[in-house]
């Protein structure tokens, strides 16, 4: 399970909206429904996710209701505030949400739209495990509405799979993609790199079977140790070594060079398309500052810089929304400062940059440094935006730092 829910203000028990919030009618909105069941929890996660001994006082076949009843009073709180949006982008996220029947999922993605309407041409997306598509399942989520499937491959090597604690067969990851693909879904493979005793020869190996699949989006994320998490402790008794970091930078590197050579161009830091159509627009409503809500035990939302989270376990959420209350258990309004900091950390990991005029004032010289450094390229730069090179993207988290400490 994840760790504690952020500090911040109580969250009002209706759920209701500041009456100040400056709501703009023309910021795209989207919608995340978390779903947070797993069979089995992987030794990396630190993500809001329960397997079935987890759940006390909830029951996976209850969830799919339950969640209706935020949709019901997400409506509710945003008609009031006069923020009523139809959904540019929705994104079932976990956890596995492919663990709950494809009707079940159906019935969610129906009620979402018919409390906020679907803008046209909307992206809406499903995270799988490998094991649970079939082609009934591809199909269901088609015929509601679905747009896109998000594989959970990680890798294509066992021991690989088993350092991950990942239990899927690797040879489902292509059955899993041809049946997306017959029920005219697209998809997206994610993959990790890092893991205790993988070679570059094992990522390599990963890699080709990943473009071999011949999706339309590639996600690649280096392993990062979360604290509280089995991996975490492993490492800390010394029983598995911790990542390399010289080593998952060979990785990255490997992975722009052979995705690129196949016609991926990257987009985000961790993230590579064919085209600019076949980007994850709901990541992208995130790294660019829109707004959302989140569904769902431990979801985060964002209106107009107000942030709320609900309450973590399944069972409270549902006593909330039982008793006719928010689940929400804290809110924030983040100040400039934290808003201006946010910005750069998230909009400096996309291709297109961050506009130089966007950089705290008293920071904007430090651009010419970074391009010195080969961190950001001069080209962009003269156009007015900070992009991050190749070794600029290696370093993200120290060009952030540069430009707002």
């Amino acid at each position: 399970m994840a760790g504690p829910l952020p500090l911040g203000d109580p969250a009002p028990i209706d759920g209701r909206l500041p009456a100040d919030l400056p709501i703009d009618p023309a910021t795209p909105f989207s919608a995340y429904l978390h779903i947070p069941f797993c069979r089995v929890r992987c030794g990396y996660c630190d993500f809001n996710t329960y397997t079935s001994g987890e759940l006390r006082g909830a029951r996976q076949e209850d969830y799919a209701s339950t969640l209706l009843a935020e949709i019901d009073l997400a409506r509710d709180v945003l008609g009031a505030a006069g923020a009523l949006r139809p959904m540019d982008t929705v994104f079932f996220g976990g956890g596995t949400p492919t663990l709950l029947p494809a009707g079940d999922l159906a019935r969610m993605l129906g009620a979402a739209v018919s409390a906020f309407g679907l803008a046209e041409g909307a992206e809406v997306t499903v995270e799988a495990n490998p094991d649970t598509v079939t082609p009934d399942v591809a199909r269901t989520l088609a015929d509601a509405g679905v747009t896109r499937l998000s594989i959970g491959m990680q890798s294509a090597v066992p021991h690989v799979l088993a350092a991950l604690d990942r239990t899927h067969d690797p040879e489902n990851v292509r059955t899993a993609v041809a049946a997306a693909k017959a029920a005219g879904l697209a998809v997206s493979v994610d993959l990790i790199y890092g893991a205790p005793g993988e070679t570059l020869a094992d990522w390599e190996a990963s890699l080709d079977a990943a473009l071999a699949l011949e999706s339309e989006h590639i996600s690649a994320y280096a392993l990062i140790i979360e604290d509280g998490t089995k991996l975490a402790r492993q490492i800390r008794r010394g029983e598995v070594p911790a990542p390399d970091d010289d080593l998952q930078a060979d990785m990255y590197e490997l992975a722009d060079a052979r995705l690129g050579a196949a016609g991926f161009e990257w987009y985000e830091v961790s993230n590579w398309a064919r085209s600019d159509a076949q980007r994850s627009r709901h990541n992208l409503a995130y790294w660019r500052g829109s707004d959302w809500w989140g569904f769902g035990p431990g979801a985060h939302s964002h209106v107009a810089g107000l942030r709320w989270w609900n309450v973590k376990h399944p069972a409270a959420y549902a006593q909330r929304l039982a008793a006719s209350g928010s689940p929400a258990a804290g809110t924030e309004r983040p100040d400039e400062s934290s808003r201006m900091l946010e910005r750069v950390l998230l909009q400096s990991r996309l291709a297109e940059g961050i506009a130089v005029a966007d950089l705290p004032a008293s920071n904007r010289t430090r651009v010419a440094g970074l391009i010195a450094d080969g961190l950001v390229d001069p080209a962009a730069a003269v156009r007015g935006r900070v992009r991050l090179t190749l070794r600029g993207r290696l370093l993200a988290d120290a060009v952030v730092r540069e430009l707002t400490d």
